[in-house]
């Protein structure tokens, strides 16, 4: 049997980086393709969207100005004069050269009376005499004398300017038409407005296509109407080409705007593209290629590095550091593996000292179960109780039965609401010891009673409140304020003692944040220093203490870490 060949690191990770490589090329090659189809469409619709509507926000304008020019012109009593008296054509002509020098698309100005006779033009109106078309004009206008005609038409005058739309409007002076004003813009100052530089073709067009003016001849169907051809996909067809087409109807006019785009720039774009992604491709295989041999060759011998640390790390040596200095991520994992290193060390020693921490708490722990004076004392205020009080006799044996019961349990983490009824019970028996010389008030969160917390942990606080608050003093009252701040479990135990001098608080907290303890402050310290091991430097014990007013010990706890068992 033929055994197949195996490669090793170097040249697997060059297979893979080759293989591996070109799917993402291929996948990135695709949505380019993509892109540059969706973007390439995108923007033939945007650019004949936008001259669109840009050409109609100029021609709204033009039209707008010319249809208040008019109307206002009629009504005019320089006009109306001349009309009647033919007097004052000097101030008419002035009116509308004035006007008509403003405007971006100039018109040829006409004054006629009833009788077709030309009052005032602005251009020669010999031919027009005899012009059967423009005859017709002034009877359209007679027709609706209130209204303001607005209509496409041509007219050719001298030199070549001809007009395409034209602007109507009755003379009426007390309820009687006495003559004609008219306004016909040049078609050739029309194309100008609708000429757009990003744009291909444009037109304007009447309420029924006849085309007012555009950019190009080919959209000129029979009657001079822009009735286009449109394929499967509503492609406009003029040419042998295909277009895209927007229109835009003007508000309040009856003319609309037309934009075509060819789609042909879209296809040069294509090709140029493709061109572009096969030259890339294939400079980028032979990248792909030599860089697949630096970082095989390079990566390798950071692995070799990595792979002799771990075997120095099995064999129990935790001194074995490695140095790799390539500035990539295989530095980072070095440096991460060293970092391991000191973090299992540290873990280690932590753990070491956890137990025998743990140790020396349950030791004392048990101690405590049992302590003479703890038993003398409940014994001896049962005593009492027998002859005083049965019910109450028989309160302090269930309380103590309970506290005994739990404080023997091997639960090393409880249910906070599990560890406050035992503190409720040690309270309870401490009162009725000592009467109304002791008084107590615990107030617990909601959300706070079913997280875990290490067993008694309240215990050796509310021991030192009423050990040392008697000092001086007759009545003691303690206060349990449990609750969450800024994602930690907050426990307080506030007391009203004798409190400490600013010296010896000072000592207090210098003895929690040391690694060793040697004084007598066992309890303290072994809460704090489990608390700091279990949960990290930000949790454990904090005391204020004001001498003469009592002591606040707080011991802080992750709240989310608080939730799970310890």
């Amino acid at each position: 049997m033929e055994h197949k060949k195996k490669r090793n690191f170097k040249e697997s990770t060059r297979h893979l980086f080759r293989i591996y490589t070109i799917i993402p090329f291929s996948i990135l090659i695709v949505l380019f393709l993509a892109f540059t189809i969706i973007n390439g469409r995108m923007n033939l619709t945007q650019k004949t969207t936008e001259a669109a509507q840009s050409i109609s926000q100029s021609m709204a304008g033009v039209f707008q100005q010319y249809y208040e020019e008019i109307n206002q012109m009629a009504v005019s009593p320089t006009v109306m004069n001349y009309v009647s008296t033919h007097l004052g054509s000097d101030k008419v002509y002035s009116q509308f050269y004035d006007f008509n020098n403003h405007q971006k698309v100039k018109s040829i100005f006409h004054i006629v009376n009833t009788e077709g006779i030309f009052l005032a033009s602005s251009a020669p109106p010999d031919e027009l005499y005899s012009n059967f078309a423009f005859g017709n004009l002034i009877n359209r206008i007679d027709q609706r004398p209130s209204d303001t005609l607005t209509e496409m038409n041509s007219f050719r005058y001298s030199h070549d300017r001809d007009t395409s739309y034209t602007f109507g409007k009755a003379i009426v002076k007390d309820k009687q038409t006495i003559g004609y004003i008219i306004y016909q813009l040049y078609e050739s100052d029309i194309q100008k407005v609708i000429f757009e530089q990003n744009n291909e073709i444009a037109m304007i067009t009447d309420e029924h296509n006849t085309i007012i003016a555009t950019t190009s001849n080919v959209t000129k169907g029979v009657l001079n109407k822009f009735s286009p051809k449109l394929d499967k996909q509503g492609h406009v067809l003029l040419n042998d080409g295909k277009y895209y087409m927007y229109s835009k109807r003007i508000p309040d006019t009856p003319i609309q705007v037309i934009a075509l785009n060819s789609y042909k720039s879209e296809q040069y774009t294509y090709y140029t593209v493709s061109f572009f992604v096969i030259a890339a491709s294939l400079l980028l295989w032979i990248m792909i290629q030599f860089l697949a041999n630096k970082m095989s060759t390079r990566n390798s011998e950071s692995i070799d590095k990595l792979i002799h640390a771990l075997a120095q790390l099995r064999e129990g040596n935790f001194n074995g550091y490695v140095d790799i200095q390539t500035n990539d991520e295989f530095e980072i994992l070095g440096d991460e593996y060293n970092v391991m290193l000191d973090r299992l060390k540290d873990l280690m020693e932590k753990n070491k000292e956890l137990l025998e921490l743990r140790t020396i708490i349950e030791i004392k722990q048990l101690q405590s179960q049992f302590h003479p004076h703890f038993i003398f004392n409940v014994l001896e205020t049962l005593r009492y109780a027998i002859k005083i009080d049965a019910n109450q006799a028989q309160e302090i044996v269930m309380i103590l039965s309970r506290l005994l019961r739990y404080s023997i349990g091997h639960d090393r983490s409880v249910q906070l609401k599990d560890d406050m009824n035992y503190v409720r019970d040690y309270l309870k028996l401490q009162q009725i010891r000592f009467n109304e010389r002791l008084e107590y008030r615990i107030s617990v969160a909601e959300e706070t009673q079913d997280v875990y917390v290490p067993k008694l942990l309240l215990q050796p606080i509310i021991e030192n409140a009423i050990k040392y608050g008697y000092r001086n003093q007759t009545n003691v009252l303690i206060e349990i304020r449990i609750y969450t701040s800024t994602g930690k479990l907050i426990l307080e135990v506030l007391d009203n003692g004798p409190g400490m001098s600013e010296e010896t608080l000072q000592e207090v907290n210098q003895i929690l944040q040391s690694q060793t303890n040697v004084t007598q402050h066992i309890g303290l310290y072994n809460v704090h220093r489990r608390l700091v091991l279990l949960y990290g430097e930000e949790s454990g014990i904090h005391i204020d203490s004001t001498q003469g007013k009592g002591t606040c010990v707080t011991l802080t706890i992750p709240y989310e870490w608080s939730g799970h068992h310890v």
